[in-house]
């Protein structure tokens, strides 16, 4: 149960408010840019929360609106709010505070568990004791970060490496995954891609199989049971197997590109990349917000016929 030192807030400098537990929290620049632009506008609606550790303050809650405030010269000092706590308790705190609010990540989840139970020395079992959760929930929490080789967990951690995928990299033997890894790179597997690709790797009996899933992991799927696409579908016309056929090509290519637009875009490109492309990107941007309102027009008018 979280314990509150004082009811009264205090008013600390930004300088005064250290983020030794930002370990545990993804820096996000584009959900700081929003915060700042909301406390520009409204100020600070809500106290960070903050614990004594080590005679300085340290920082629970609040990492968005901490790192917002630096960039404003109107907001020197933060509201914030004082909770009793030891270093266990804070790091179940850190989780706590922010499942109320449904912002908790996977990731940051992992690293929490990670802690508790490499750092403090805790059991799974008292561990899921402290957050409220069952054990198996702990133990897949610490399997998505141990079970991963350095390379990922790396690529985990500054976001390059979603948690989905990492969900699949775990089946891996440690030492394939980096190999397994340059594939998602370099051909820009969606989610389901790269399930399938580690379910043919999986199943493969020799390294020339590897190999070949290696080059060529789309043609390898597309060959394998269940990957196989229907040239044409009899239940439906000729233009309903037209539709068909567009439509899968298109989500096909959205699926690659959501991949390369969340974990690796923004990272690649250079200045000069960025200003040829932004007009590209508006276009798609508008394009693909209008498809996205016929397709749910569509939908609801299937759903009413």
């Amino acid at each position: 149960m979280v314990r509150w030192a004082d009811e009264s807030l205090l008013d600390l400098k930004w300088e005064e408010i250290g983020e030794h537990y930002g370990r545990y929290r993804l820096h996000l620049p584009e959900a700081e840019r929003a915060m700042a632009r909301s406390l520009e506008c409204y100020g600070q609606l809500s106290p960070v929360v903050v614990c004594w550790r080590q005679e300085r303050y340290e920082l629970i809650d609040g990492f968005k609106r901490l790192g917002a405030a630096r960039s404003l010269v109107q907001m020197p000092r933060l509201s914030a709010r004082l909770m009793e706590a030891d270093e266990r308790t804070a790091k179940a705190a850190i989780y706590g505070l922010n499942r109320a609010g449904g912002r908790t990540r996977e990731l940051e989840e992992a690293w929490i568990i990670q802690a508790l139970v490499r750092e403090d020395g805790m059991s799974q079992v008292e561990v899921a004791e402290l957050v409220g959760r069952h054990k198996s929930w702990v133990c897949r929490r610490l399997a998505l970060i141990e079970r991963l080789g350095p390379k990922a967990r790396d690529e985990l951690r500054v976001g390059l490496l979603s948690p989905t995928a990492a969900r699949q990299m775990v089946r891996l033997p440690e030492g394939n995954q980096a190999e397994v890894l340059e594939v998602i790179r370099r051909e820009a597997l969606s989610s389901a891609e790269l399930a399938g690709v580690v379910d043919l790797w999986l199943a493969c009996t020799g390294r020339r199989q590897q190999e070949y899933l290696l080059a060529h992991p789309r043609e390898a799927l597309s060959q394998s049971k269940g990957f196989v696409a229907s040239v044409r579908d009899p239940r439906l016309s000729e233009a309903g197997n037209r539709v068909w056929k567009r439509v899968g090509l298109l989500l096909d290519v959205l699926g690659r590109m959501e991949v390369w637009l969340a974990h690796q875009g923004r990272t690649e490109l250079t200045p000069e990349d960025r200003v040829i492309l932004s007009p590209r990107f508006q276009r798609l941007s508008r394009d693909a917000g209008s498809v996205a309102a016929l397709s749910q027009d569509f939908v609801s008018e299937l759903g009413s016929a």
